[in-house]
């Protein structure tokens, strides 16, 4: 995948400018985002005001307790009702304020998740032949799943519990001394130093264990999309040792990343462990000295307690984060990739009248020092059916391609009807031209929805019309569930002359002004091709069309044959009149026509 996996920098800081990005989706719902807040101050407020309800309940029970004049003891109960008031709101309070929030961030992950997909179709078409799918789809997924924990945690988590440290310092320094401050103080920075010193040192293993997942998943599912190719060269074993060898590399990846995982809690449990101690002993020393009741020292440990759990929490949260951050961090970098192929600012809608086509100048290569078309240059008049002939790697399927606007040709210009390709937008063209072409995929359905993807809001008297113009109405017939058959992925259920009736029957329910036909028969028998050919015949009356041909045979009937070679064209003209040229066309009539008898033999 082009940008997305060769990148990978081990000392590369977390870019926290993703948050930036993020916020603007969190807005959609303003009041709930507000309302949330709200309750997360006031959880806050409760949270501190237990402890304080605790050392009144421990005290008042102290002093009935040390009154030996007491023949019973009376339970405060109005302290105790008090405090499971305050816990039941501090709890319900939370459940309210997720609540609240959870339907800002799921908004939120559907907004991005979608911006990302529209992104992916919006890229050019080589991108996408550089890409990974497999090792694509993890970076989106955990890219959302991501988003989702960091807008939780981070807002919920991580603000409040600083909030709380900062509160609890300031009252442990008014109501008894700055001794106690001091060590939450240095215990909460010396925690939050280590957290994240450890924790960025560990980042290298996560975005390694990251890369390690997205290969071994691109492995297996290249591998499960080209299942018939694996059985054909029996290679089940030669799959499962490659994908072994995948799995092996996540291993690794993952016991790195637990061993350094195991050293961060250690660390922080060191910490942990040092500051309570050392919190509990001065309490302790104050309560035997009289200077402290012993209502403050629950209240001190309650406090701890409160403080020290959220904050042992805080450490997981924020190595999550991180984790996060990395996943999102993929997934935003993927969304400023740009294509290539863009609308110009001031891109008109194509109008098309008469379908006329020209290539004028035309240049264009995949790569540097490769040229495939060299100033090439024709004209395709309005409702004349246009063949491309030539050997492999003549330029043919290229044309198609240029003209499709997949790629935008690096010299000279295409019109249609006098308007420039690049000056019109890319929907416009694309909804003006259909293709059939040589390797139709159908997406796992029925054959009727197969054939509604050439317009989705046709009825379905439409999509039967358009699959009888396309003859392939009687082969349905034969099956079992009629239209509702399903085709199986990328319509392996099908033969390749079904397949390719599908794509002429969704090209007639398209209704386009321009047709491409891109060697469509060029790996069907005898009868599917003429079936094939018939249709491809009838649709084409009266519309421009363009035919990439393997078989000279499918287009002796084609108003004008280009033979292109090397990106040039060296011959054109009817059939007729190239055969009576007696040049490459001819040449290469006669071989096809010895190799048919050949193969008749």
């Amino acid at each position: 995948m082009r940008g997305m996996g060769s990148d990978f920098d081990p000392d590369q800081p977390v870019n926290w400018v993703v948050v930036k990005q993020i916020w603007p989706f969190l807005l959609e719902f303003k009041h709930r985002v507000v309302l949330a807040l709200f309750c997360l101050l006031a959880a806050k407020m409760a949270s501190i005001a237990m402890p304080f309800v605790l050392k009144y309940l421990v005290d008042d029970l102290d002093g009935q307790l040390g009154d030996t004049s007491l023949a019973f003891v009376s339970l405060p109960v109005g302290l105790l009702l008090a405090y499971g008031f305050i816990r039941l709101s501090n709890v319900l309070l939370g459940e309210i304020r997720d609540t609240l929030f959870g339907r800002v961030t799921e908004r939120a992950m559907r907004r991005i998740g979608l911006k990302v997909f529209e992104h992916l179709h919006g890229l050019d078409l080589a991108f996408h032949l550089d890409r990974r799918t497999g090792g694509l789809s993890r970076d989106v997924e955990r890219g959302t799943s991501g988003i989702s924990f960091l807008m939780r945690f981070l807002v919920f988590n991580i603000a409040p519990t600083f909030i709380e440290l900062f509160l609890v310092m300031g009252i442990l320094w008014q109501q008894y001394s700055f001794e106690f401050a001091l060590i939450v103080f240095l215990s909460v920075t010396a925690y939050v130093w280590f957290s994240k010193t450890a924790t960025d040192w560990r980042t290298q293993y996560i975005r390694e264990a990251n890369q390690a997942d997205s290969r071994s998943n691109t492995r297996a599912i290249d591998s499960l999309i080209n299942y018939e190719t694996v059985k054909y060269f029996a290679n089940e074993k030669y799959e499962s040792k490659l994908y072994d060898q995948e799995l092996a590399g996540w291993e690794k990846a993952k016991r790195k990343n637990r061993l350094t995982l195991f050293a961060l809690n250690t660390g922080q449990t060191l910490i942990i462990s040092i500051s309570m101690t050392a919190m509990l002993a001065l309490a302790a020393q104050n309560v035997a000295d009289g200077t402290m009741t012993l209502g403050d020292f629950v209240l001190i440990n309650a406090f701890m307690m409160q403080i020290f759990l959220p904050l042992n929490f805080l450490g997981f949260v924020y190595r999550e984060i991180k984790s996060s951050m990395v996943n999102i961090e993929r997934m935003f970098k993927l969304m400023n990739v740009r294509s290539k192929v863009a609308d110009a600012e001031d891109a008109q809608v194509l109008q098309l009248h008469k379908g006329e086509i020209e290539f004028k100048d035309v240049e264009f290569s995949y790569e540097e020092n490769r040229p495939i078309l060299s100033n090439l240059s024709f004209t395709l008049k309005p409702g004349e059916k246009l063949a491309l002939v030539g050997g492999s790697g003549a330029g043919k399927s290229t044309i198609a391609k240029l003209l499709f606007r997949f790629y935008d040709a690096s010299a000279g210009g295409i019109y249609i009807d006098g308007q420039n390709i690049q000056d019109v937008t890319q929907l416009s063209l694309r909804q003006a031209i259909g293709v059939v072409p040589q390797d139709t995929v159908l997406f796992n359905s029925t054959i009727l929805e197969n054939v509604r993807y050439g317009r989705p809001g046709a009825t379905d008297d439409e999509v039967k019309e358009a699959i009888k113009l396309a003859h392939l109405q009687s082969f349905i017939g034969q099956l079992p569930n009629g239209y509702q058959t399903q085709v199986g992925e990328r319509g392996l259920k099908l033969s390749g002359g079904e397949k390719q009736r599908v794509a002429i029957a969704r090209t007639i329910l398209k209704q386009p002004g321009i047709l491409i036909f891109d060697e469509a028969t060029s790996s069907l028998d005898s009868a599917s091709e003429r079936a094939v050919l018939k249709a491809i015949d009838e649709v084409s009356i009266g519309k421009s069309s363009v035919v990439i041909a393997h078989r000279l045979s499918t287009i002796v009937k084609a108003d004008r044959i280009l033979v292109l070679e090397q990106g040039e064209v060296v011959e054109q003209g009817s059939h007729e009149s190239l055969l009576n040229q007696k040049g490459r066309y001819a040449h290469l009539w006669d071989l096809q026509q010895h190799k048919e008898q050949k193969e008749d033999v």
